[in-house]
């Protein structure tokens, strides 16, 4: 049985019901799925904490091969995380949320998630399993307020907590995929990393990225941005971003950074390297000093 699409425009549904991949091909050249990261917590709305669990994700996603669209940031509101779950859910194939899966009250995340996708909370055996097995082997007993974090939208799979009580949620419906993650960083990125990476690999593009970048120092950003334009134009599926570091004016100093992906590690670094030389060659005609190009790649 597959979940209703929120109201709005019709969604990418066939004849029989199955979900439509949503691929999209950019003028970069390349073809990936769709991500949304959307962490919940009123802690991370007035600035008591810092979204690293955002940032992390995307970077993970992006080096996978997909297309991080969206990073939003919701309140412990039932109405607000099952809207903004329900637009991802319509308009990405990845919907990847952090926070709100523990023991208190105000932990609302899968209540949210089963009522935007149109399912049922129920208590999923299998991860109460996981919350008894937690708290046996300290001795506590099992609460109420600790069953809770056993309730999953119906069709759901727990996800294992290598850290901490609260499992995780991956839930496929029609080949889209919500995955519900810890908002503790160590209990999320453990989980990620153990669990629901292999997961998403199933559906990630056969593709390897790589992230370059050099640091030039005495020429303006202004100065060196129509032939960072160019550059921007010798390869597809390289983004090409100057982020300044200095002053404009007086002291301007700018890293030159260039994501690129390919089929493999090789090409994209050819890529990469290729776009940067030519910044740099640039930048030194300006009479700019430039590093050398440094690459940062993940397995």
């Amino acid at each position: 049985m597959r979940a209703d699409p929120p109201t709005g425009p019709p969604g990418p549904w066939d004849e029989s019901g199955n979900y439509v991949f949503i691929t999209r091909v950019y003028k970069m050249g390349r073809r990936e799925p769709i991500a949304w990261i959307i962490t919940v917590g009123n802690e991370l709305l007035i600035g008591r904490i810092v979204n690293t669990n955002a940032s992390w994700l995307a970077e993970k996603l992006t080096f996978m091969g997909f297309r991080v669209e969206r990073i939003i940031t919701v309140p412990d509101d039932l109405g607000d995380i099952e809207e903004e779950v329900g637009r991802a859910f319509h308009r990405a194939d990845l919907v990847i949320t952090t926070g709100g899966l523990g023991p208190t009250y105000d932990d609302i995340t899968l209540e949210g998630v089963a009522r935007a996708v149109g399912r049922r909370l129920v208590l999923n055996e299998d991860a109460l399993e996981m919350v008894k097995e937690f708290y046996q082997k300290v001795g506590f007993e099992l609460t109420e307020d600790r069953r809770k974090m056993a309730y999953m939208p119906e069709g759901a799979i727990p996800l294992p907590n290598p850290v901490g009580a609260a499992p995780g949620m991956f839930l496929k419906i029609g080949g889209k995929i919500i995955a519900s993650l810890p908002g503790v960083p160590s209990e999320m990125k453990g989980m990620f990393d153990e669990s629901l990476s292999p997961l998403l690999k199933e559906i990630a593009p056969p593709r390897v990225a790589v992230d370059c970048y050099f640091t030039i120092t005495g020429v303006p950003e202004s100065g060196l941005a129509p032939w960072i334009k160019k550059a921007s134009r010798l390869e597809d599926s390289v983004y090409l971003k100057s982020h300044p570091k200095g002053h404009e004016t007086t002291g301007p100093v700018l890293e030159i950074r260039a994501l690129a992906s390919a089929e493999t590690r090789d090409e994209a670094l050819a890529k990469a390297r290729r776009v940067l030389e030519y910044v740099r060659e640039k930048g030194a005609e300006l009479g700019g000093k430039a590093s050398e190009i440094n690459c940062l790649t993940q397995d």
